[in-house]
């Protein structure tokens, strides 16, 4: 944590901050060391400085995935993987968040991540009335492809960028924060807007952002995938295997090259966070402690990270094993695709059946000790519980395959690398 201060302090140049003071009774509010224009099409961006000590530097980062893709084969094992042999590289990765929140009473309720402190003895939702004591407003449009001059919170790599600066409890007359205390940390992903602060977006990226903001996207990511597989894109002696389908999959029909422009539509909250850089025992079976701390002798880092691969898993299990086959084959057939999430829309899942009406098995470029096919030889998707009906009500069933993608989507936002929220989802889909 001291090595990632020092290089916050020495990129965003505290000297140069311009000094913007409170009221008598709070802190001193946060300064500002930069600016980025919004190109007279989004709103103009105040970079933060560090606020130091006691304070909080909130951040955001689409960790080396967004700026780096995914390779294949993988450079290291534990890297995240397109087990089918695809090679995927982002162009841009554009997105808005808002309402950044820290509330009372992270541990209020252990069985319900959902709920926080109203500080009247009982509990209240997360990020809403009078459990906040400190909130940033936007909205933000980012591209975490691009990211920023930071390091992530794991310290791994240098792609975040600052968003915000905290130095006291904003919605309690700036009051310093108790360094004793824990706060729920949350933030939500909101339709783009024009109205949003552009933290980082060039000129490409203000074209997309427009089209996002025409379609109501949340989050576009535009790229491209490479097919690999272990022999360099060659099917002849490719290395990889397929489950077993009759009949047998050819698949020489799909395009060894895709583009695509995925649009998501997938408003949501992000409420209590864990947080993997607290000590301490979680709650329950939770994976790390809720909530973020302050100290009194440097800033606490809060990033806002997104994770990309989601988008391309092959459940509603977390971390799952992400695919590309399931978008290529939709262009069986054709030879310069540009995929499209619109395009899935109708598109079955259970099994998944290309275009031209034949059933795809899953295949697997890697070794088989490193992945095992899911049950059915058919490539056939798992929702968990949540129940799978094609003219079904979409608050309470996945239709398609584009409501499939969107929810799984919508579980991307995190804080500090892997902590995971109550996911809150702020359109009809199910729970």
């Amino acid at each position: 944590m001291t090595r990632l201060v020092s290089m916050l302090r020495l990129v965003l140049g505290l000297g140069l901050a311009l000094v913007a003071c409170g009221g008598d009774s709070g802190q001193p509010q946060p300064k500002v060391c930069g600016h980025n224009s919004g190109m007279n099409v989004l709103a103009d961006f105040d970079v933060p400085c560090d606020p130091g000590g006691n304070g909080i530097l909130l951040t955001a980062s689409g960790e080396a995935f967004a700026k780096d893709g995914y390779a294949f084969p993988p450079i290291s094992p534990d890297q995240v993987v397109f087990v089918d042999g695809w090679a995927v590289s982002y162009d841009r990765v554009l997105t808005t968040f808002d309402h950044i929140t820290l509330s009372d009473g992270p541990d209020k309720v252990p069985t319900d991540q959902s709920r926080c402190d109203d500080g009247k003895g009982g509990t209240i939702l997360c990020g809403t009335g009078s459990s906040v004591v400190a909130q940033v407003d936007g909205p933000f449009a980012i591209d975490l492809h691009k990211g920023g001059p930071l390091a992530d919170a794991d310290g791994a790599d240098m792609d975040a960028a600052p968003v915000a600066a905290l130095t006291g409890r904003s919605k309690q007359g700036n009051a310093a924060f108790d360094p004793t205390m824990k706060y729920a940390f949350g933030f939500a992903v909101v339709a783009a807007t024009l109205q949003a602060r552009n933290v980082n977006l060039d000129a490409a990226g203000i074209t997309d952002y427009q089209e996002m903001v025409a379609k109501g996207y949340t989050t576009l990511l535009v790229g491209t995938a490479t097919w690999q597989g272990n022999n360099k894109g060659n099917l002849t002696g490719s290395g990889c295997t397929q489950t077993a389908v009759t009949p047998a999959y050819d698949f020489s029909a799909l395009p060894r090259t895709v583009k695509f422009r995925l649009g998501f539509t997938a408003p949501t909250i992000y409420r209590n966070a864990q947080n993997p850089q607290l000590t301490g025992a979680p709650l329950g079976g939770e994976e790390h402690p809720r909530g973020v701390t302050t100290v009194a002798n440097q800033s606490t880092i809060a990033q806002l990270t997104f994770h990309l691969d989601h988008a391309f898993w092959e459940s509603f299990v977390h971390d799952s094993p992400a695919h590309f086959d399931t978008y290529a084959a939709r262009y069986a057939g054709m030879t310069a695709p540009t995929a499209r999430l619109e395009d899935f829309k109708g598109y079955a899942l259970k099994p998944f059946i290309d275009p031209q009406g034949r059933t795809l098995p899953w295949r697997s470029c890697l070794p088989a000790t490193d992945y095992t096919a899911p049950g059915d030889a058919a490539m056939t998707f798992d929702t968990r519980t949540v129940q799978v009906s094609a003219n079904g009500d979409p608050s309470k069933v996945i239709r398609d395959f584009y409501d499939y993608n969107t929810y799984n989507h919508s579980t991307f936002g995190h804080l500090n690398a892997d902590g995971l929220s109550f996911v809150d989802r702020q359109y009809p889909s199910p729970p």
